[in-house]
């Protein structure tokens, strides 16, 4: 649930350069956060270097993988569907092979290939290096699985393709992994324990992101604030790391600043922070480079301290509180998105009220939102009863949903008159004439398209405004523009 999922971009088929030489076809699409269609860009370059260029004519493919999610029912629905859509493409292709990938693949292994007869290979998150020997054991008419989550994999030494990129901004991943064991939340089963990634790695990541013209780049983990290198090795087992190791640790706020410095012209974005693990060093980071963005994804996922004790979330409402006031009180133009669970199991109204007075102290600026929907494997699915009714969820989670949309509206206005900076980054949906881009909160505004282009960072005056969209028009460049 801490993962952001952008619904418009579920079930996209990906696409890249294609490689002279490569003659077989690889079709993949992904579902779920912003991590899985990461690591379909880490997928796809392991498989281009095995002779398969993408496609996005399913017809065609050799290979069809589907990277999965595991956070939510409707997903793990919309695969099932998929998968019996591409049996019926196999009819007509029967030498075409099918694999799961990811969280879905992790958590329900060995029913894909029993159950869906579809399915030649299932691969787990960790597993993706493995992939070229799975490939050899279908050829065979072997069974192939890889699910086996690892202790040391961050794929720090495989350099993404980028899919179906706009050029402008990229994710690139910090973290594997979560140690939280919020109860609801299927990520440490199907991710396995916390690791990070040699910052090394990660800085040369984004230097050969600027060197190929990206402008802004997403920092990306299930819980970046728990970034955490002393030489490899489990965050938690940091406690046993020799006194050299503990002295040269490098923590989240110290790669921030590296990347910050690394490239003094590229902004740079992070997601997801977990209240329990952000601290204010952090913040101060944020607040002392202009290139990183005021912009913070802090989930919540409720108002109560009861519910928050039952979710096993390591916070109070209180704290909660004492941490948006602190960020506030540093970074004064900050941005703040949530994520909300409505109808966890045992919630009453004075607990949803909760909910809708600490989003009223906060005032998001947007969020993600969603009814409470049991996991198998989770915590919560094993030991509590699903009792809040679908009828109370949904009336629940509307309110919610309204009261955002409130916020949303009160925290765009504030933008109006101002002059902001905007990285352009696409067409806007709605004009062919106009550009659409986002500033430094995260808000997306639209202008006129004038002589600007993709990549530029232009000064915006705000004229109006929805809940979602700043809408002006460009005055020039700003400072930053290259």
């Amino acid at each position: 649930m801490e993962k952001i999922i952008d619904e418009n971009k579920q079930g996209e088929a990906l696409i890249l350069d294609q490689k002279d030489g490569n003659k077989k076809k690889l079709f993949i699409e992904s579902y779920g956060c912003q991590m899985n269609f990461s690591d379909s860009e880490i997928v796809a370059s392991i498989l281009s270097n095995q002779g398969y260029n993408t496609t996005q004519n399913l017809e065609d493919a050799d290979l069809v993988l589907v990277n999965t999610c595991s956070i939510r029912d409707k997903a793990e629905q919309t695969v099932r569907k998929r998968l019996k859509y591409y049996d019926k493409i196999k009819d007509k292709n029967p030498s075409m092979k099918v694999g799961v990938l990811g969280c879905m693949a992790e958590r329900l292994k060995t029913k894909f290939l029993d159950e869906e007869k579809i399915v030649d290979l299932v691969v787990g998150p960790d597993a993706y290096k493995d992939l070229p020997n799975l490939l050899a054991d279908v050829d065979e008419g072997r069974d192939a699985i890889n699910v086996i989550l690892s202790k040391e994999e961050t794929y720090g030494d495989i350099s993404p393709v980028r899919l179906n990129s706009n050029g402008v901004s990229a994710f690139v991943s910090i973290t594997r992994g979560c140690d939280n064991m919020c109860t609801f939340c299927v990520v440490p089963f199907t991710r396995g324990r916390e690791r990070s990634r040699d910052p090394q790695s990660v800085i040369e990541e984004v230097n050969d992101l600027w060197s190929k013209g990206y402008k802004e780049v997403t920092l990306l983990g299930q819980n970046v604030d728990s970034y955490l290198w002393y030489g490899g090795g489990l965050k938690k087992d940091f406690e046993k790391a020799s006194d050299l190791q503990k002295a040269t640790a490098v923590n989240f706020a110290n790669l921030l600043e590296l990347c910050a410095k690394a490239q003094p012209k590229m902004r740079f974005r992070f997601s997801t922070s977990n209240p329990q693990d952000m601290t204010l060093d952090v913040i101060e980071t944020m607040a002392k480079y202009e290139n990183i963005c005021n912009y913070i994804h802090l989930p919540v996922q409720s108002g109560s301290n009861r519910i928050l004790k039952e979710m096993n979330r390591l916070h109070t409402r209180e704290e909660y509180f004492e941490l948006i006031d602190n960020i506030q009180r540093i970074i004064p133009d900050v941005a703040i998105s949530q994520d909300m669970i409505a109808g966890f199991p045992t919630e009453t109204e004075e607990d949803h009220q909760d909910t809708l007075t600490l989003m009223e102290y906060v005032k998001y600026d947007y969020g993600f939102m969603f009814a409470y929907s049991e996991r198998p494997g989770t915590l919560a699915g094993r030991k509590m009863e699903d009792d809040v009714p679908a009828d109370v969820k949904q009336r629940r989670l509307n309110e919610i949903q309204a009261l955002q949309r409130r916020h949303s509206l009160y925290r765009t206005q504030q933008h109006v008159g101002k002059v902001e900076e905007i990285l352009i980054e696409k067409s806007s949906k709605k004009s062919d004439e106009h550009w659409s881009g986002r500033n430094s909160q995260n808000m997306v505004a639209v202008f006129p398209k004038e002589h600007y282009k993709p990549g530029d960072f232009v000064n915006v005056k705000i004229l109006d405004c929805t809940s979602a969209t700043l809408i002006g028009e460009a005055v020039g460049y700003s400072k930053n523009n290259s």
